[in-house]
């Protein structure tokens, strides 16, 4: 997403500006819009390549804590002002953000509002997924329900993200320790060699000459090279923040030959899980839609989403809509159709995110006893490679003595 800043004057005829994300124009005019606004300009907010997002006084972990004591506390029948003054003790002193944001909410869930409007006013610290939860219990009369499901949803996606994140710890501490010794190979052992045999006058073999002008390459150039690698990445995040470039980086992400697939398990995973649990609690389905597009992390899955609920709108079939660019999983395709037929489609995504949730797993798993070994390979045949390099010219002066 890109930054912009806009100048409205608002629903209450004040005028006011700010800065928001959004992925267009257009996009962000719309959201303005829908909050009664009117927009007098909008322009992309200068001098920043890469935006850092406002920090939130919840964690996801800290989230989901609040989520599950709330519902307890209000499926023990305490009222709502005394439950939330209840957790705010609970968070101490120690915990200064999440306190003061407990606070926020319950002065307003105090003066008449309703605690998914309280919860709204804190853009930044609930996704519209939790506010329409919220709404959607508030609204059924079944809000200790809500807040319960919430808790379970959050806590199976902290799960994964978890699972996902502890295994990956190991294979990159091994990349960069493959990296690492290469660099230390070529840029400072290598170099110790070269006046040893300019001295000794043996002739140098031209994998050995190749290994000893990298490793001067290395010695002389690694700052540029740092420098380069940081430019880079600064240029292509910032290029990332186009939503077309985006848009291609991640359709082709899902189509890489081994990660795809995991990518493509995990997005479904998340996307039947989301849509699931807000059927499930009332959500009409385009309302969902749009929810759920916003909850995946992948913009090409979510232009999906978006598209599919346009069809949807028209009358068409979801399984159909979100099948039409294949980024989905089959499996996941048949089992939405099958619900959508039976009439238990909220049942079935539940099912579909269950599924593919296990699947993600066990496609780590796999990747992980394939990965290991690889890289250890890797860095055992380019190390014997380098040291072979050093020992040919030594090898040959012996055998000429």
């Amino acid at each position: 997403m890109a930054m912009f800043r806009y100048r409205i004057v608002d629903a209450d005829g004040r005028a006011r500006q700010g800065e928001m994300d959004a992925e267009d124009r257009q996009e962000l005019a719309l959201q303005l819009h829908r909050q009664g606004a009117l927009v007098l300009h909008i322009e992309p907010a200068k001098g920043q390549w890469i935006h850092w997002r406002p920090s939130r006084s919840l964690t996801t972990r800290a989230l989901m804590a609040f989520t599950q004591q709330l519902a307890i506390l209000l499926n023990a029948g305490l009222p709502l002002d005394r439950a939330l003054g209840i957790l705010i003790k609970q968070a101490g002193a120690r915990q200064g953000p999440a306190r003061a944001l407990l606070d926020r909410v319950r002065e307003r869930v105090k003066a008449g509002q309703p605690l998914s409007a309280a919860l709204a006013q804190e853009p930044h610290q609930f996704t519209p997924l939790y506010l329409s939860l919220v709404h959607a219990g508030e609204a059924g009369g079944a809000l200790e329900d809500s807040l319960r499901q919430l808790a379970e949803y959050l806590e199976r996606g902290e799960t994964l993200r978890s699972e996902i994140i502890n295994a990956l710890i190991y294979p990159a501490f091994l990349v960069v320790g493959v990296l690492g010794s290469l660099v230390l190979l070529l840029a400072y052992v290598v170099p110790q060699f070269v006046p040893i045999f300019q001295d000794l006058g043996v002739p140098i073999p031209l994998v050995t000459e190749l290994v000893l002008a990298m490793g001067q390459f290395f010695n002389q150039y690694w700052l540029l090279l740092v420098a380069l690698t940081v430019m880079g990445a600064m240029i292509t995040l910032r290029a990332l923040r186009d939503p077309a470039r985006r848009l291609r980086w991640d359709r082709r992400l899902l189509n890489l030959p081994i990660t795809g697939a995991l990518l493509q398990r995990v997005e479904a995973a998340r996307l039947a899980r989301t849509l699931g649990t807000l059927l499930q609690n009332g959500v009409a389905l385009l309302g969902a839609l749009k929810i759920a597009a916003e909850v995946v992390s992948n913009r090409a899955v979510r232009a999906q989403v978006e598209l599919a609920s346009e069809q949807v709108k028209g009358g068409g079939s979801l399984a159909l809509a979100l099948g039409h660019d294949n980024l989905l999983p089959e499996l996941a395709l048949q089992m939405i159709q099958v619900g959508e037929e039976a009439g238990q489609l909220d049942t079935m995504l539940l099912k579909v995110g269950q599924v593919f949730d296990g699947e993600a797993r066990h496609s780590i798993a796999r990747l992980l006893a394939a990965l290991v070994p690889t890289l250890t390979i890797v860095m055992a045949v380019m190390v014997a490679f380098i040291m072979l390099a050093i020992m040919l010219p030594l090898m040959s002066l012996t055998s000429n003595i």
